[in-house]
């Protein structure tokens, strides 16, 4: 049967034009019961064939208010407010609409993505039904009706024939329809109509023997609006029209809201656009804060002149735990408001409107409240930029000391706090395990297992390179290749040759993973790599981009088995430089595959001279005048303590801790490898200049250097800072004979002033400069096995000569431009986790080492503080001269001499010092390494 739907359009020229769009309805369309005669099976093919389907005998809890067996049918608001009720495994056999599919997937993509996956697992019985396209429940808007009204009784139609379709089934007992529903209205039209109507608090009370699903129901009352009552606190938020009207007049501005960590009063907002006045917004004081959460979109009004403010200096952390008390809020307030100089105040506003929440789930613990049975409780996040979540749990006793899930529903105007619901209980707080999920989780770090819907499209075993493979790929089998990696690195990317060639110039090969051989565009198994976009070192975990079969397996480059490469080969001269260059599918078999230290042990060992040494040997000769050539032409060389654990080999805990020890070979290892970076991305940029995927290193700022150039006069040393050259030249030169770790010192405070590096895509930006390796053009082709970024070059690369054919996504420049935006989040993400796992187990060392005295050096000097670096361990912390319930000492501070005079006691940059290391467990969830100075004596 065929309907038709007719609107009108305004086109862009200003006509309005009629649009008949054709609606096919079918009889044919099953209703997901299993036991259901009435309806045709499902096609094999189809999504909801994958599923299992609604069952024949509903099992799961039982209700008080409907014994009888029962499928349930939740409306649009309830399935996006009460997601995680919906993905409890005690809730099964759901119908769920297609109309609320499709006005989920407008409101809100991550609830879509959640329920969609609930659909797909079997064993929770969900059902999705077409009703837009079934004869007996499509139905047309009537005239002066709201599309929400419209949907509502679509639902309402859907439940009615739901309910009279099950009763035809000639069966013992007939199977019951519910409809859950917060909409006041909605519920009281399906209760006129003779539909058996629940809210979701109403149904989940029922279930008696699941008290605990009463913690996960969102705090929210009728169509999702948050409940108000009592003293308001907070200005109103206008609403979302007004707030685009004033954003387009320039009234108001739009930008991300970052809240601070060192002090829950203030934030700030970074205003987007191009306007590089008002980037920045400071935003200071509750009311003006206004219930913005970190990252949300925001709409700002800016302040009058004479109401900006300066940044504060102050650490403010929210740790009352009387969560309404306003007027001790306001004291504090009133602590951020010092006089400063005029050159220090900056654009201040407040915040009007929310444009865009962006919520997550937040970890963390709570503090339980000091009255006997109570249920309201306030959690603690684990990230300080999150306010404290209101939530109301009846196993607060189980919960405490626990790390567990909260998310947030709403933020009244009469709340201190939002209001939130317990999701999930993740384990004791201090827990390897529980704390390894909890900085993945608060990194955004995807490390679930991989779905069968991405296995699927891995290799079958046993995999062998088949004659297919051979016909387009060069055979470099008998090729001296060999590996030189970690000690423990299963996930081979690289490996290298070089041998001389019969006119006396020298082969030198990187031949990398070819990964983008097994994992094909646009399938789950690319989505997924391209959702993950790199892969994540913790301590003691790995957690792939793409799966292991993959990645310790047929990518990776083992000695003595044959893999697929895409090579880079060069001829080249005993100078290094290079004459020709060629790229090429190919066929390797590694000769063997070293840590660092046993390539090093070959290189500088006279007894050995096979092939492989004397091909390690002909490497490092030439890394080191291509090296030479990179620092020459103004390549920086700079520094970053990176720590090494030792691991008890039962318990798994840290028994030493060392930095990390760089060798010839890891450096030979590297300059192959910016090379072949810097070949491939003019290749790929000459053969597509608007479609090439490259990376970029901006040049820092001069303000940037502020502070490495005063620490460097602080000794009588020159720092330059116009070029990277100069910088580079002048690091070389700044040397002490007195004081020999002072240039790592410099260049380690050097570091600490770059930029970071980011993709981009060729046709989107003018500046392509890698400032760090003084190149012009730079891009990530030798990593593919964990940089989904590297897939890309590798295709683009087939492409450009010819291996592989393209595919629109590839070339379409506003896709690649987001698909970068996605590579930089998740390498910052990375970054970030890396670093808290190694804090994490640094504290483990410090927990079972006890106290001890180290020796430091100054880095940084703070207004009440210290940071110093510990060398033997890597390790950085602070040492400060205030703490609660001591008598803090008369403080000094120069900003242009960086010092700090304690007492009579003048602390500089760089000056070395004694400091006592131990664990402070005070605070469970933000355990910390304290310092206190023990020399000089202050």
């Amino acid at each position: 049967m065929l309907t038709s739907r007719t609107f009108l359009k305004r086109t862009r020229a200003g006509a309005v034009v009629k649009v008949v769009r054709e609606h096919y309805l079918r009889e044919d369309i099953p209703c997901g019961a299993a036991h259901c005669r009435l309806c045709p099976p499902r096609p094999a093919d189809t999504p909801a064939a994958a599923a299992s389907g609604l069952q024949a005998r509903p099992s799961g809890a039982a209700s008080s208010l409907c014994p009888g067996p029962h499928y349930l049918l939740p409306d649009t608001n309830l399935l996006l407010h009460q997601i995680d009720i919906l993905e409890d495994p005690v809730i099964k056999n759901v119908i769920v609409l297609q109309t609320v599919l499709q006005e989920v997937r407008n409101r809100s993509a991550p609830v879509y993505k959640r329920i969609r996956d609930v659909i797909q697992t079997p064993e929770k019985h969900f059902y999705s039904f077409t009703n837009e396209h079934h004869r007996e429940t499509y139905i047309e808007q009537k005239q002066g009706e709201t599309s929400n009204d419209r949907n509502d009784r679509a639902i309402r139609v859907a439940v009615k024939w739901y309910n009279d379709h099950l009763k035809k089934i000639e069966d013992e007992e007939s199977i019951q329809v519910i409809f859950l529903t917060n909409d006041k209205l909605n519920k009281e039209k399906a209760l006129e109509e003779g539909i058996t109507a629940y809210t979701c608090e109403e149904y989940i009370k029922s279930l008696t023997a699941n008290p605990d699903l009463l913690d996960r129901l969102a705090c929210v009352s009728d169509e999702g609006k948050e409940i108000e009552s009592g003293k308001i606190i907070f200005p109103e938020h206008i609403p979302l029209s007004k707030l685009q009207q004033g954003i387009k007049s320039g009234i108001y501005l739009q930008g991300t809201y970052r809240a601070s960590r060192d002090n829950y009063l203030e934030a700030t907002v970074w205003v987007h656009g191009d306007a590089e006045e008002n980037k920045e917004i400071i935003i200071q004081g509750l009311k003006h804060l206004n219930r913005a959460v970190h990252e949300d979109i925001v709409a700002v009004e800016l302040l009058a002149k004479d109401e900006w403010v300066a940044p504060s200096s102050v650490v403010l952390q929210d740790d009352g735990q009387n969560e309404d008390d306003i007027e001790k809020e306001e004291e504090k307030e009133s602590i951020l408001k010092t006089s400063v100089n005029k050159d220090m105040l900056r654009p201040t506003g407040r915040i009007v409107g929310i444009i865009k929440r962006n919520w997550r789930p937040f970890c963390g613990m709570l503090s339980k409240s000091q009255i006997k049975e109570a249920r309201r409780h306030l959690f603690t996040p684990a990230d300080r930029r999150i306010p404290r979540i209101r939530i109301e749990t009846r196993q607060a006793d189980t919960l405490e000391g626990q790390r567990i899930i909260v998310a947030i529903d709403g933020w009244p105007r009469n709340s201190r706090y939002p209001n939130g619901h317990f999701v999930k209980n993740l384990g004791s707080a201090g827990d390897k395990e529980t704390e390894t999920e909890v900085l993945l989780l608060e990194h955004d770090v995807p490390h679930q297992p991989f779905s069968q819907g991405v296995l699927k499209f891995l290799p079958k075993m046993p995999w062998s390179i088949t004659e297919q493979d051979m016909k387009c790929r060069e055979d470099l089998r008998h090729l001296c290749v060999c590996s030189v990696d970690p000690p423990g690195c299963t996930d081979i990317d690289d490996a290298l040759h070089c041998r001389e060639v019969e006119n006396g110039n020298i082969e030198v090969g990187v031949h990398i993973a070819d990964v983008s051989h097994f994992i094909r565009p646009g399938n789950a198994l690319d989505e997924e790599s391209a959702k993950r976009g790199t892969t994540v070192y913790l301590c003691e975990k790995r957690i792939d981009m793409v799966p292991e079969l993959l990645s310790s397996n047929l990518c990776s480059l083992r000695s003595n088995v044959d893999r697929l490469a895409f090579s880079c080969i060069w001829e080249m001269n005993h100078k290094a430089e290079i004459l020709k260059t060629r790229f090429t599918k190919s066929i390797i078999n590694s000769k063997a595959s070293l840590t660092y230290a046993e390539a090093q042990m070959r290189i500088d060992s006279a007894a050995m001279n096979d092939d492989i040494t004397t091909s390690l040997r002909g490497l490092n000769k030439l890394a080191k005048i291509l090296k030479k050539k990179r620092i020459d032409n103004g390549a920086l060389t700079l520094s970053s303590p990176e720590v090494r654990f030792h691991m008890d080999s039962e318990t798994h805990d840290p028994i030493d801790l060392q930095t990390k020890e760089l060798k010839e070979t890891n450096s030979m290892v590297e300059e192959f490898m910016l090379l072949a970076n810097v070949s491939v991305a003019q290749k790929i940029y000459d053969e597509f200049p608007e479609f090439a995927l490259l990376r970029k290193h901006p040049a820092p700022p001069p303000s940037n250097y502020d502070i490495l150039v005063k620490a460097a006069k602080s000794k009588n040393l020159e720092i330059k800072t116009d070029s990277a050259k100069a910088l580079a030249e002048s690091l070389d030169k700044a040397e002490s004979p007195a004081f020999p770790y002072l240039n790592t010192l410099l260049r380690i405070l050097a570091t600490r002033c770059m930029m970071q590096a980011v993709y981009f895509c060729s046709g989107m930006d003018n500046d392509f400069h890698h400032y760090g390796l003084a190149s012009p053009i730079y891009t990530h082709f030798t990593s593919p096995i964990r940089r989904y970024a590297d897939i890309i070059v590798h295709r683009l690369l087939a492409v450009a000569i010819g291996a592989d054919s393209t595919y629109p996504d590839l070339l379409d420049k506003h896709k690649l431009a987001d698909m970068c935006k996605n590579l930089n989040y998740r390498h910052k993400m990375a970054q970030y986790a890396q670093r808290a796992s190694v804090a994490f187990h640094t504290q483990l060392f410090f927990k079972s080492k006890g106290v001890v005295n180290e020796d430091a050096y100054i880095l940084f000097v703070r207004k009440n503080a210290v940071v110093v670096l510990i060398p033997k361990y890597g390790l950085e912390g602070t040492v400060f001269f205030e703490e609660k319930g001591k008598q803090t000492p008369r403080l000094d501070y120069n900003n242009e001499v960086p010092s700090l005079t304690v007492e009579d006691t003048t602390l500089h940059v760089f000056d070395k010092v004694k400091v006592n290391v131990t664990l402070d467990s005070s605070n469970i969830q933000h355990q910390k390494i304290r310092m206190v100075l023990v020399e000089p004596k202050v």
